[in-house]
């Protein structure tokens, strides 16, 4: 059953957590939890004083699911764990320069000998690999709780869309010509495969703890949870010590699983803050990492162990609503709008190696009606997904600055010689924590474009004026005017960005001109 469950106090929230399959969704203003529960364990609770509200509707819609073992029948827009190792594999041969294939680790059952044959932790790097690096990067990965559908689905699709978009969208072209995108769908594959036959598995695969139920139920399952795993801050709130629970996190950093993650990302994102919990990452630190989750629509970011803000709480929060701003999610800090969680892998990157580190807790659903994953939370998702994208290089300060959008030119193509309008928007408004606090917008100061290189890399930089004649207001219209004459034919790639009044410039958007 999918009950929601009262609680009075942090300390009672603490240890339901500890002891029940408790859900990504929670409303502390009302002080209840989420839950999946068996007859047992309703009981239980009952026998334990807690107030518990059967939800009838998501519990008859879970029953028609879990049904024991198939295919994941109904569900025809997620790939399964073969099906999303194809679709990569098709990418690197159909766009070689642009997709390669990256092995980043084993699953629990491929490196214990014995059983299940097991998965690679299996990923890919897309990026212009004709332009040479070293370029920032971001990480995106999916699914790490195997019975959560549209995370890994939503991860190859936004690889996908970047991948086949390049060259006919503006913004995938300038992105993948100077940054790196870094894929896992399915951090946790062994899993995965039960989830897809209708079980809600949502640990790893690992079995050296023969007791637990299978098939497995909500309260006793198999397995390690790889997002109580991680090594930093491992083993506080929200995890638990039993084997069979669902927040079993065994030793630090103990699974293969959590191992590929940690070593690969150690590999890809440098060492950028200090020791102490008090440290910030200085402002120019660089590397972004997104792990997505299901279900309660909610961006949450660091410090998920503690209720303490995280040095870089203000640049987390800043960059968060903006991701608000395109899914309609929540923005907060784990421990204030949901319940602590140590040993979690944003938690892990942005501790260890001082990158912004997000969670996506996606839609109302493990099993979201494909539906709804089409018609909502891809395209909102990924439009959030490349505002991190964009975002990678200067975490902490572009999100800031405003953002350039609606970039046109006049015409295009046109006959070398001819003067072409290039116009946008400049917008420092682009912020929504959905309810839980408002981001400070400054007018518009400046606007620049570059051709065919970032402001970054030593382009010449070319001065907008605002449409209305004086930058004076949150949101500008800007144009520019340019002459084309000597210009060979060819494709031109303009890059548009804006200024706000506090200095903040914020990441570009592009259009193409055609000059024949």
């Amino acid at each position: 059953m999918l009950v929601h469950v009262e609680y009075q106090t942090d300390e009672k929230l603490n240890w339901l957590v500890s002891e029940f399959d408790v859900l990504e969704h929670a409303d502390r203003e009302k002080g209840y939890v989420a839950m999946l529960v068996e007859p047992e364990s309703y009981e239980r609770l009952l026998d334990e004083g807690f107030a518990v509200e059967i939800q009838h509707g998501p519990t008859e819609e879970l029953a028609n699911v879990i049904s024991g073992f198939r295919s994941i029948g109904g569900y025809a827009c997620y790939r399964t764990v073969e099906e999303t190792a194809t679709t990569m594999s098709t990418l690197n041969t159909d766009y070689s320069d642009l997709v390669e294939l990256v092995d980043m680790g084993d699953s629990w059952n491929k490196v214990t000998p014995g059983g299940a044959s097991g998965y690679d932790i299996a990923g890919m790097i897309v990026t212009n690999e004709n332009i040479a690096g070293p370029k920032p990067r971001f990480f995106l990965m999916g699914s790490i709780h195997a019975r959560e559908y549209a995370p890994a689905e939503l991860a190859i699709r936004f690889a996908e869309q970047m991948v086949t978009d390049y060259g006919t969208d503006p913004d995938a072209t300038w992105l993948l010509d100077n940054f790196e995108l870094h894929v896992l769908p399915h951090a946790n594959p062994d899993g995965r495969k039960i989830a897809e036959q209708g079980y809600t598995q949502r640990k790893n695969r690992n079995t050296s703890k023969g007791w637990c139920s299978y098939p497995p139920t909500s309260y006793s399952q198999h397995g390690v949870d790889l997002n109580r795993n991680h090594s930093f801050k491992f083993g506080g709130a929200g995890s638990s010590s039993s084997s069979c629970n669902l927040t079993y996190r065994k030793s630090s950093a103990s699974e293969p699983e959590t191992q590929a993650l940690q070593t690969y990302m150690s590999s890809i994102f440098a060492d950028q803050r200090g020791p102490d919990d008090s440290d910030a990452a200085p402002d120019d630190t660089t590397g972004l990492m997104i792990t997505l989750h299901s279900y309660s629509p909610l961006v949450l970011f660091p410090w998920s162990w503690s209720a303490s803000g995280a040095p870089n709480l203000a640049e987390l929060r800043t960059l968060g609503r903006k991701f608000g701003y395109h899914n309609g999610y929540p923005v907060c800090q784990t421990p204030v709008c949901l319940y602590a969680a140590s040993g979690t892998t944003d938690d892990w990157a942005y501790g260890t190696l001082g990158v912004a580190a997000f969670t996506f807790e996606l839609g109302d659903s493990f099993f979201q009606s494909c539906a709804t994953f089409e018609s909502t939370i891809e395209p909102d998702n990924i439009a959030a997904l490349r505002d991190a994208f964009k975002a990678a290089r200067r975490p902490y300060q572009t999100p800031a600055g405003p953002d350039a959008v609606s970039v046109a030119v006049s015409a295009s193509p046109v006959t070398a010689g001819t003067s072409v309008t290039l116009t946008a928007n400049v917008d420092d408004t682009r912020y929504d924590s959905n309810g839980w606090g408002s981001e400070a917008t400054q007018n518009i100061a400046a606007a620049r474009y570059t051709v065919d290189q970032a402001s970054w890399s030593g382009a010449t930089l070319n001065a907008m004026a605002a449409t209305d004649g004086t930058f004076n207001s949150t949101v500008e219209g800007v144009t520019a005017t340019i002459d084309t004459t000597g210009w060979a034919v060819g494709r031109y790639l303009l890059m548009v960005e804006g200024q706000d009044a506090d200095g903040n410039w914020g990441a570009p958007s592009a259009v193409f001109l055609d000059v024949q």
